[in-house]
């Protein structure tokens, strides 16, 4: 096992709240953060002037919303290239945030990363509150990142890809040990195109760089996890794109019953293991 710094102890004590069965099984959550009355129209940006209209058009802080939206790099939008742009742009990124403000059934859980690949997006949640979503760039139809509950095991601000040596990874933050599958800042070109690896905008792997925590060792014996990290769904590559959806229906990046209930079974999960529930008093124990 490749890098050990124990966690915050403090963030380590953790009431545990029982839900009830029912509760999960119904998983109601609430609507998607308040939504600015928008219309979306998709544009082709078919000539220079029209991709010189866009630059003018739009403050510095308006277009990075419109890339976020499109899951873009600002090098990653050219003339010809088809993107959705909301008719009222704030600078504010949360205001279209495809995740839910409230998400009730990981109100236990003190700190929780969301990964749908099938909108190419991340959600982190505290208590069950959004505080920050962004656009990523998953594993590519070849080398798909791994659905499935796991959890933040070891961080590096600059990390070597095994794959190339050429490719520097910064603020990388492991959850899959063995596979070396984590999240860290790498261009994203508005579909799925990574090794595995969940690629992010370089704020937003420092963030997650700084707010997550790491796993707690004891020689080689995991004493508490790190925070969870849930990856889910699938990206649609015969379909228009998820934010070009978004032109038909604002609804069509928001969580799908079948996502729903996925989830749902990943907090049941997440719940059953007792590595999440460790207290400060368990923590300064030595296992036995």
């Amino acid at each position: 096992m490749s890098c050990l710094i124990a966690c915050n102890k403090e963030e380590k004590s953790t009431k545990i709240v029982e839900v009830p069965e029912k509760v999960l099984d119904t998983l109601k959550i609430e609507p998607p953060l308040e939504r600015l009355d928008v219309v979306y129209t998709i544009d082709s940006l078919k000539s220079k002037t029209a991709l010189d209209s866009f630059n003018t058009r739009y403050t510095e802080e308006q277009r990075k919303t419109i890339y976020a939206i499109n899951r873009i790099d600002k090098r990653k939008l050219w003339t010809g290239k088809e993107i959705v742009i909301p008719d009222s742009v704030s600078n504010d990124i949360m205001d279209y945030s495809p995740f839910p403000k409230k998400l009730g059934m990981v109100d236990t859980i003190p700190k929780l990363v969301l990964i749908s690949q099938r909108i190419q997006a991340f959600g982190l949640y505290e208590s069950g509150n959004l505080i920050k979503w962004g656009p990523v760039s998953s594993g590519k139809k070849s080398t798909p990142t791994p659905n499935g509950l796991h959890y933040g095991n070891y961080k590096a601000k600059r990390k070597v890809s095994s794959v190339n040596k050429d490719w520097i990874l910064p603020y990388y933050f492991n959850f899959m040990n063995f596979e070396g599958v984590g999240t860290h800042q790498y261009s994203l070109p508005g579909y799925p195109a990574s090794h595995a690896c969940v690629r992010l905008y370089m704020d937003d792997a420092n963030f997650i760089y700084d707010w997550a925590n790491m796993w707690t060792l004891e020689g080689n014996r995991i004493k508490a996890n790190g925070t969870p990290f849930i990856v889910f769904s699938a990206y649609d590559y015969k379909a228009k794109k998820p934010w070009l959806q978004l032109a038909d229906s604002v609804e069509s990046n928001d969580f799908t019953e079948d996502e729903i209930k996925i989830l749902g079974e990943y907090v049941k999960s997440y719940k059953k293991d007792a590595k999440n529930f460790v207290t400060i008093e368990e923590l300064e124990k030595p296992l036995t």
